[in-house]
């Protein structure tokens, strides 16, 4: 076994160079122990006998290390980066270390550009979380959309997104996407939009982008819109989906997103006044659009600019949670979808009145939604944020707002405005191989 030893200092070296050429996703099909190098060729036979006789011993050893510890090791040598990037053993990975507690992740982003990526542990005192690593790294990208599994996605700009798995630092960026419809005179391009998703059945991952155009006044008028979807594998590329017959063309909202299972949600908007669900199958790539009954808003004309309605999971179902008035009557609306068959789709009400004594913390403050715990509390945070870092948790069960600081934020980002997202990952140490 003396030629299984590695020199840990020069796989330390090696590191970033394997890290930062990622550019082509592997995501091998079978489930089976099928260790392929980069010309298909089977390396496990490049092992030793011995080696390959417990190769199932190897894989459980190699399953208690670290993540960090498992990068090192890829660069060791085609064999070795082979074994611990395959499918068969990141998929083993992956279910063993989803038993851990889940991380708080936030993404900032100042006026200048300038962004930051931060891990959060959740200590026993429930009243703060503490910043515990920078996984920031160059080219992440701009806006922290959404996650699925152990990849984030990111913006860059309007044409181009990228993929980071924060455990590995391995950072993927697609090809721009060349969107067929084009502005006209008196229309602007809509912030596109970037969901990504994973099917468990094919074991597939796949980003879908929406892309919008409207006239500047009316707001959202002559609206048109296309999407685009890329599966995360080798000589992946953008594929136009084609619409059903009764599509609606909608402006994604930039927030208001859910990911369950093989399914994408996000909220969008039809017209200025009128909010719809658009649902994506990633397996079947199929949009499904759900109407949102207009007595959500109260019967007012709520234009879709001020309007704080954003899509939770409520109960294992999708709900609504409608905001509006919080911060002005501390009342909040839970619409939740009941899916009671195809011709018959019903929405249920439940309005909730914040606790007098919690007034205070939605007052003169503007408020968005930054998704929900795995208990099903719901994560409230300022639009913009300086000075000091919180979060509010709503658990809309028992009616109680929690205010949680966010502390070890980086004294620079405490004395100016900026933007940030929050997103929890259960699976955070998943080793999901960017392969180039």
């Amino acid at each position: 076994m003396k030629r299984l030893r590695v020199d840990l200092k020069q796989a330390e070296s090696k590191e970033e160079l394997c890290q930062s050429n990622s550019q082509v996703v592997s995501l091998r099909d079978s489930d089976q122990i099928q260790i392929m190098d980069a010309k298909g060729e089977n390396s496990l036979t490049m092992f030793p006998a011995e080696f390959r006789e417990n190769i199932d011993l190897v894989i459980e050893i190699l399953m208690r290390l670290p993540t960090k510890s498992l990068m090192r090791f890829k660069c060791v040598s085609k064999e070795w980066s082979s074994l611990i990037s395959c499918r068969y053993f990141c998929n083993r990975l992956f279910t063993t270390l989803t038993r851990r507690q889940p991380r708080l992740y936030m993404c900032l982003v100042d006026k200048a550009g300038h962004r930051l990526l931060l891990s959060i542990s959740s200590p026993d005192n429930t009243s703060f979380v503490v910043v515990d690593q920078d996984l920031s790294i160059p080219g992440m990208g701009g806006y922290f959309l959404n996650v699925v599994r152990a990849l984030m996605c990111f913006s860059l700009g309007q044409n181009k997104a990228c993929i980071y798995n924060p455990s590995t630092k391995q950072l993927l960026t697609l090809p721009p996407l060349k969107s067929d419809i084009k502005a006209e005179r008196g229309q602007k391009k809509l912030h596109t939009q970037y969901y990504i998703g994973h099917d468990p059945v094919s074991d597939q991952y796949k980003l879908v982008c929406t892309v919008g155009i409207s006239s500047l006044l009316p707001r959202l008028g002559n609206l048109r819109s296309e999407h685009w979807v890329f599966a995360l594998e080798a000589g992946g590329s953008w594929k136009k989906v084609a619409p059903l017959e009764n599509y609606l063309h909608h402006a994604p909202a930039p927030l208001g997103r859910s990911t369950s299972g093989s399914v994408v949600r996000y909220i969008a908007w039809p017209d200025n006044y009128n909010c719809v669900v658009v649902s994506f199958d990633i397996r079947s790539e199929l949009f499904t659009i759900i109407p949102v009954p207009r007595e959500i808003f109260a019967g007012q004309d709520v234009p879709a600019v001020t309007m704080r309605a954003d899509l939770i999971e409520y109960g294992g179902k999708i709900a609504i949670f409608h905001h509006t008035y919080l911060k002005d009557e501390g009342s909040a609306d839970v619409w939740v979808f009941e899916d009671v068959g195809k011709k018959k789709n019903e929405w249920s009400k439940k309005t909730l009145f914040l606790q007098t004594c919690q007034r205070h913390l939605v007052q003169d403050t503007e408020l968005m939604v930054r998704g929900t715990t795995q208990d099903g509390k719901v994560i409230l945070a300022p639009v913009e944020m300086h000075s000091r870092f919180y979060i509010l948790y709503y658990d809309l069960e028992s009616n109680d707002l929690t205010k949680v600081e966010i502390k070890g934020v980086p004294l620079p980002w405490l004395h100016k405005k900026c933007y940030f997202d929050l997103n929890y990952m259960g699976d955070s140490e998943s080793f999901i191989y960017l392969e180039t």
